[in-house]
């Protein structure tokens, strides 16, 4: 197609309006959070069908920080060093939940290999269709929660790995510390983009 003036103009019209439609539907969502706090993401997106990564974005900013995608090997690998965790994968409507220590990895056959020793999780990701990392940090039935939520090419979740909870479900205290640190790092990258 040659591009003339006219072309050119309906080009930008055309993504100026897509820009509002975004605006006003964060717009929306973000005083949909306001309005009902304990609402969750997966909940509202499924709820407006949408992605749940267009949700997630429209979280307050004390609520997510989204980590590079450039960041992803060395998140994956720091992982397996934070101990019991919760790993989370749901799919049309049914939720499985693993919990234990996020399994090292390694690359082979174009997919990033997670694999434990003996029993454990394993399972085959598909990093170069990964669109977005995002921590958040939101109450989870009145109760602090932290999660690492990985999107794929669709904005949808992939997986979300949750900071692990002793037998009396506290928090485990140096994964808090840990997840708050790549949360201020990563916001203060945000802040400078």
């Amino acid at each position: 197609m040659k591009m003339t003036l006219d072309t050119e103009l309906d080009v930008a019209a055309d993504l100026g309006s897509e820009q509002r439609q975004l605006s006003e539907q964060q717009a929306q969502l973000r005083q949909r959070f306001e309005q009902q706090a304990d609402v969750m993401p997966a909940q509202l997106a499924s709820e407006l069908g949408i992605a749940e990564l267009d949700v997630v974005a429209a979280l307050p900013p004390e609520q997510v920080v989204f980590v590079p995608l450039t960041q992803l090997d060395a998140l994956l690998q720091a992982l397996p060093q934070w101990g019991k965790l919760t790993t989370i994968v749901m799919l049309s409507g049914s939720v499985f939940e693993f919990k234990g220590n996020f399994p090292e990895g390694k690359y082979a056959h174009g997919y990033y290999n997670l694999y434990s020793k003996g029993d454990g999780l394993h399972g085959h990701l598909k990093l170069d269709a990964m669109r977005g990392i995002a921590l958040i940090s939101r109450p989870f039935r009145g109760s602090e929660s932290h999660s690492i939520n990985f999107f794929g090419s669709e904005g949808e979740v992939v997986f979300k790995v949750y900071l692990g909870r002793d037998k009396q479900r506290a928090l485990f205290p140096e994964q808090v510390r840990q997840f708050k640190a790549l949360a201020t790092a990563f916001a203060s990258v945000q802040s400078h983009l």
